[in-house]
């Protein structure tokens, strides 16, 4: 396992030894910046108990989530579907943010908020037919730092990679196609993260 801790991030390298592009941007706001979003997103979101259907059967997470777009646009994983909430001050300027350290461009975005480090995701990929194919994600950590990993789908290869607090993670090309991501449990954890994933939805 390549263990990307304790390094200096260089936010056009690629993170991913094949299949995929995945590039760590660090902290791109400042810790009060940080610390303000982190209050507001914590107030102004409306957070719900996330909802998945495993094997036919209907599960309520501890996490809670939200999902925020330029129109109502309809979003389905885990066999639910949630419909887009209108874009909150907060969202927009961090969106602006990304948009400009990216130039990439982005119109929803999916929260999760994870009260502590018994809270995590399992792996998966994000390969939802209504995402832009090879499109970037821009995934967005505020609050507690939390490990973050990817395993090659073929190679069981990983990576993994610590997530802080203000920092920007970027996913695309074919690193859905080739990569699970998780978020790793951890008993130390004991305070909130949020994370903010702004995606391109198609066909809508």
């Amino acid at each position: 396992m390549l263990n990307l801790f304790d390094e200096i991030y260089d936010n056009n390298a690629n993170l991913l030894p094949e299949g995929g592009t995945v590039n760590y941007y660090g902290k791109i706001l400042s810790q009060e910046e940080s610390n303000s979003y982190y209050e507001k997103l914590l107030t102004n979101i409306v957070w719900k108990n996330d909802e998945a259907v495993i094997y036919g059967k209907r599960i309520i997470t501890a996490r809670k989530a939200a999902w925020y777009g330029d129109k109502e646009y309809n979003y389905t994983y885990s066999n639910m579907t949630k419909q887009a909430l209108v874009w909150t001050e907060e969202l927009i300027q961090l969106k602006q943010i990304i948009e400009e350290k990216t130039s990439e461009t982005f119109n929803s975005c999916l929260l999760n908020l994870y009260h502590n480090g018994d809270e995590a995701m399992a792996w998966h990929s994000d390969g939802e037919k209504t995402l832009k194919e090879n499109g970037a994600i821009a995934s967005m950590s505020i609050g507690a730092e939390r490990v973050f990993q990817f395993k090659h789908k073929q190679n069981n290869k990983q990576i993994k990679l610590l997530l802080e607090h203000g920092s920007l993670l970027i996913m695309k090309d074919e690193t859905q196609k080739n990569w699970l991501h998780r978020l790793a449990k951890s008993s130390k954890i004991k305070t909130p993260r949020i994370n903010l994933t702004f995606r391109t939805i198609v066909g809508q």
